[in-house]
């Protein structure tokens, strides 16, 4: 058996791999595989309608909003983001607190000015940012809930006189969030929600169209909105295996469980990380992740040592990020405490035989 902490793309339920691969084949007993019938079918027309309606019930989505499957990933929200929110000539305000948030503030850039409030790249990401004003006068603020890299998370979103945009990529679906505090929220579906290859997007529809400038039809948040997320060819099979994985939420209790979950999983792990002599935590106690657990041995000459036995093991994907170094549990929405007790197991196994 395999346990995979991998980053992402990463764990799915296996009950999902199961109905996703049999559509492959023969999608609802259509004689067609899923990867060959036409968006515009009525049964491609059902599947985006209800994977829609579960983002909308399990996330709690106010009226106002629109719930939208995009292409091109988080990496493209960067650009689309200022783009569709920034006017000619005004300012957007940034966090930085990791490497997607630099990109993201980074590309924005490119659309007008961007006032960075805080950072912690001084202290390599180890923690949030706290202290900190956001400006008023700006279109926007952005911020990253979750450092995949540096293992930090922020729980409650900030104060905010501004509409506040957030790139939920790798905690969406994991925890209660009130959309209503968000102008626009993003996501790539590669951690929670889905496989590579579909972006989530849900926005205020009244934010939109406020920019003066002319854009390109394929990157306005309204033709999407406009089209129900088909005004060009939708990726089709990952949008297919969202809604399953949905359901499978869905069935589980939905986010009021999985957070239940998701918390349980990161205390027990965090709990043999603080206990145990041979590892330590790199980020700050306060900003933890639930999601991606990051650590290192007091002896770095032994980290190779447990990595070669966690793939012994079948534990795989906990190398960490090459710019921390250590290791890093990513610890997703369907990723089992079994899992969980298998890493803490083998840690006192190693710690037993190195003490």
């Amino acid at each position: 058996m395999k346990h995979n902490f991998g980053a992402g793309p990463c764990i799915l339920p296996s009950e999902v791999f199961q109905e996703a691969s049999q559509a492959i084949i023969d999608f609802n007993n259509s004689g067609l595989s899923i990867l060959e019938i036409s968006h515009r079918s009525k049964a491609f027309e059902a599947v985006i309608e209800e994977t829609e309606a579960l983002v909308k019930d399990l996330l709690s989505v106010p009226d106002g909003y629109s719930v939208l499957f995009l292409q091109g990933g988080a990496s493209q929200q960067f650009a689309m983001v200022p783009m569709n929110l920034l006017p000619q000539n005004g300012k957007a305000a940034y966090l930085d607190s990791g490497t997607w948030a630099s990109k993201a503030y980074k590309e924005a850039q490119k659309f007008g000015a961007i006032e960075v409030v805080a950072s912690s790249k001084d202290a390599n990401y180890t923690y949030i940012p706290k202290e900190y004003t956001i400006p008023a006068d700006a279109a926007y603020f952005h911020y990253t809930s979750n450092n995949t890299i540096y293992g930090t998370e922020l729980f409650e979103a900030p104060q905010s006189p501004i509409p506040l945009v957030c790139d939920m990529s790798s905690d969406i679906l994991s925890r209660k969030i009130n959309v209503a505090d968000y102008g626009l929220i993003y996501a790539g579906a590669q951690k929670n929600m889905g496989p590579a290859g579909v972006t989530l997007v849900i926005v205020k529809n009244d934010i939109l169209g406020k920019t003066g400038r002319d854009i390109p039809s394929i990157f306005d948040y309204r033709k999407h909105a406009e089209a129900g997320s088909m005004y060009n060819t939708p990726p089709v099979y990952a949008i297919y295996v969202s809604l399953l994985n949905l359901r499978w939420l869905k069935a589980k209790g939905g986010i009021e469980e999985i957070e239940r979950e998701n918390i349980i999983k990161a205390r027990t792990l965090y709990d043999e990380i603080d206990r145990n002599p041979l590892f330590k935590g790199t980020a700050k106690l306060e900003d933890r992740s639930r999601m991606n657990v990051t650590f290192v041995m007091e002896n770095a000459e032994l980290e190779k040592s447990f990595l070669a036995l966690t793939e012994e093991r079948g534990l795989v994907g906990l190398k960490g990020h090459r710019s921390v170094g250590g290791f890093r549990a990513s610890i997703y929405n369907a990723l089992t405490i079994t899992s969980i007790n298998t890493l803490v197991d083998l840690m006192q196994e190693f710690a037993e035989k190195n003490a």
